[in-house]
């Protein structure tokens, strides 16, 4: 039996143990001597693999328990935000926020500060109250801000290292309505006009294909409610599929291919449950690096690499996705510094990557940027540390919580051993 991820670039030859208790799994991490644990595999970054067992709570059972206030609800770790969500509405509740795409589980878009959009609303790790865990010995703990402080502060973005969640307690909002918006904008009004338009509207987000003039400028606003829309995609991928076929064989076209594209309209409706608006259909395989900037250099940085794509005429098939997340004080959190701009960088899975993010990362970093954990980057040992004031008190609540590394694989070992 072998896993991958959802991109295909990371795979690992290993059992892959899908337990229905929490007896099984207790008894599963007890008894192996690696362990990590998958969601839905949207991580780019081998937080996954493992030399031992993977395990997925997919068919973990387990039911959620809203509180009497109405303000937490516990939440099996291994339910996906699609599921979630849709049960949450049934009880007229919501997440505040939400990202793109629903797929992942919430214990892995915790675990890796998975985000959305929005100046005021920060990323799902810090809608965390409390885990429950099944520790290195096999056996249940619970965390939160009064019991075990420290596990939990490090648990609320924990990469996977100090244990394996089963539930969690999450806060939880009144179910609210979305109006999405998307119309086609020039590049220049988008980049003069952002701040007004993430002040003015509840989300607020563009995408960018670099070697055209104008981005696909997306808003969410809050509405009375109304019915859900009968699809849930944002935008027809037809077209951006013939280019993508084209480009893979031919990239000197992309440029033009791009730049033509462009120039059919974009103007976009949809009205509905927060929960059916916010995800979007995402078909198209890819690889993704992102980084969180200082908000205030944002737009710079965006500029700055683009100008040095279109200079170079570099075949980068998929645009830029830009969008701002609030700051919190989460220990490992690429947003805890202050409000981020969240820079996706993508390339189509069947065209080179490597060489061409590696050589983008540099402009991030160089503009005081921090990679998102489970897009793709290059951190050293030595970055985490100079990056993450709180790495060195992360790993030590690691090594109490796991002293014999169980849930170390090789690329977690190389920055958190």
């Amino acid at each position: 039996m072998s896993w991958s991820n959802w991109s295909g670039s990371v795979s690992a030859s290993v059992p892959v143990l899908r337990p229905r208790t929490e007896a099984e799994l207790g008894a599963a991490v007890r008894g192996a001597r690696t362990v990590r644990a998958t969601g839905a595999g949207h991580s780019f970054m081998p937080l996954c693999a493992s030399e031992g067992l993977i395990v997925s709570l997919e068919d973990m059972a387990g039911t959620m328990t809203i509180a009497p206030d109405r303000k937490t609800a516990r939440i099996p770790a291994g339910w996906s935000i699609k599921r979630l969500t849709a049960a949450l509405a049934d009880d007229g509740l919501a997440l505040a926020n939400q990202g793109d795409v629903n797929p992942q589980s919430l214990a892995g878009a915790m675990a890796t500060a998975t985000h959305g959009t929005g100046r005021e609303l920060g990323n799902l790790a810090t809608f965390a109250r409390g885990f429950r865990l099944i520790g290195a010995d096999g056996e249940a703990k619970w965390c939160d801000a009064e019991t075990d402080a420290d596990l939990f502060e490090a648990q609320r973005l924990s990469l996977g290292l100090f244990g394996i969640a089963t539930e969690i307690m999450c806060d939880v909002v009144p179910a609210y309505y979305l109006a999405e918006r998307i119309e086609k904008m020039r590049w220049e009004e988008a980049r003069e006009r952002f701040d007004e338009l993430t002040a003015t509207h509840r989300h607020a987000e563009f995408w960018f294909f670099p070697h055209a003039n104008d981005v696909i400028f997306k808003t969410l606003s809050l509405i009375d409610p109304c019915e859900a829309p009968p699809r849930t995609s944002d935008i027809d991928e037809t077209p951006f599929r013939r280019v993508l076929s084209i480009g893979a064989k031919l990239p000197f076209l992309i440029p033009p291919l791009q730049r033509a594209m462009m120039k059919t309209g974009f103007d976009g409706r949809r009205r509905g449950p927060a929960h059916a608006i916010f995800p979007s259909d995402r078909t198209i395989r890819f690889e993704e690096m992102e980084y969180e900037m200082p908000q205030a250099v944002g737009i710079e940085t965006l500029s700055a690499v683009v100008e040095w794509i279109r200079k170079k005429r570099l075949p980068v098939s998929f645009p830029f996705e830009y969008r701002v997340v609030a700051g919190d004080d989460i220990w490992m959190s690429p947003m805890n510094k202050g409000p981020v701009a969240a820079i996706s960088m993508h390339q189509y899975a069947r065209m080179s990557w490597r060489r061409l993010f590696a050589d983008a990362e540099a402009i991030f970093r160089d503009h005081g940027g921090r990679p998102h954990w489970a897009k793709r980057h290059t951190l050293s040992r030595a970055d985490v540390d100079a990056l993450y004031p709180m790495a060195e008190r992360y790993r030590d609540v690691r090594r109490a919580a796991d002293p014999d590394g169980k849930f170390l694989n090789t690329h977690m070992t190389e920055l958190f051993s």
